[in-house]
């Protein structure tokens, strides 16, 4: 009987996310100019000749532990609440290095996807992912393009992971063209800052439609649910760190409110930097769309961006 995993919440994650695989890309990266075989087997012979060295954390490693730590309160009986599914472009021989690393960090990931330097992309769905972290800006791309699962390319590690805390999840999500479509955005770039405020006050009471976060939300908020614990005391955390503030806020609240989604934080900063609220946050992860966002904060919390659509008006507005 096939497995069920509609009720689990199912990371999938390049071993470049999980892990700082930084030097033997540079191994790579470095021969791959004047011939591609030759950078191949630099790479390899790099890879095994490290293959008992353990790796590094890489920027998704405190999301992956804190997730992970939530299956000690799975009910009897029922599926699991996470599910880490690790993928990998490396042959299952250059990738001994991560799963040497996996076991002796003792995470519970049994599932891997190692495809000999093909895309990992088509395989998502065959794994039932839910969110794809990744450093490769064309797999993330792809995944968006495809409507597949929310994705993000994640940006480096934070200078002190360290500082992350265990014990509870906390993620925290851009707005607009994150959890909400792209819509009262595009109206920002073409209309303004009065023009926006117009727009969504005039629409406060009509719910956004859904951004590509917006099934992982709900699955989040799903994994709440199962917890054996209120919502307001769940060791899920979620919040909302946007640039939005009045007269534009009360459509976000209005449009959670339609979907039944339950968020324990929302911060309306209205042009205040983004970095310090996350700071003070702790988040494990936090997803936006703009790099002008992404940079800063990445210094202090793990940090992925979200890619637009490639047919969108904020894909061609960006080039």
């Amino acid at each position: 009987m096939a497995l069920d995993l509609s009720d689990t919440l199912v990371i999938g994650i390049s071993a470049t996310a999980l892990f700082d695989l930084s030097e033997a890309d540079a191994v790579f990266k470095s021969k791959y100019s004047q011939d591609k075989e030759t950078a191949m087997e630099e790479y390899r012979k790099h890879m095994l000749e490290r293959e008992d060295e353990l790796l590094k954390d890489g920027t998704g490693m405190p999301l992956v532990k804190a997730l992970l730590d939530l299956n000690r309160f799975q009910p009897k009986g029922e599926s699991a609440l996470i599910e880490v599914v690790v993928m990998s472009r490396n042959s299952p021989e250059t990738g001994i290095q991560v799963f040497n690393s996996i076991r002796k960090k003792e995470l519970n990931i049994s599932r891997h996807a190692f495809t000999g330097g093909e895309s990992v992309v088509d395989y998502l769905e065959a794994y039932d992912v839910d969110l794809f972290l990744t450093t490769n800006i064309d797999d993330a791309q792809k995944v968006i393009d495809g409507f597949t699962c929310a994705a993000a390319i994640v940006k480096k590690p934070p200078e002190d992971l360290a500082k992350i805390p265990e014990g509870q999840v906390r993620i925290a999500f851009d707005g607009d063209a994150v959890l909400f479509d792209e819509s009262s955005e595009i109206v920002y770039k073409a209309e303004g800052l009065a023009g926006f405020h117009k727009n969504e006050d005039t629409k406060q009471d009509v719910p956004m439609s859904e951004g590509p976060y917006a099934t992982l939300l709900k699955k989040l908020a799903r994994l709440q649910e199962r917890l054996p614990f209120s919502t307001e005391f769940s060791p899920v955390r979620i919040a909302i760190v946007t640039a939005r503030n009045s007269p534009a806020e009360l459509r976000v609240i209005k449009t959670l409110r339609s979907w039944g989604v339950y968020v324990d934080e929302v911060f309306f900063l209205g042009g205040l930097e983004k970095s310090k609220i996350l700071k003070a946050f702790k988040a494990h992860i936090f997803f936006d769309d703009q790099d002008l966002h992404l940079e800063e904060a990445s210094k202090y919390v793990p940090s992925g961006k979200v890619p637009y659509l490639s047919s969108s008006p904020l894909h061609e507005m960006k080039k």
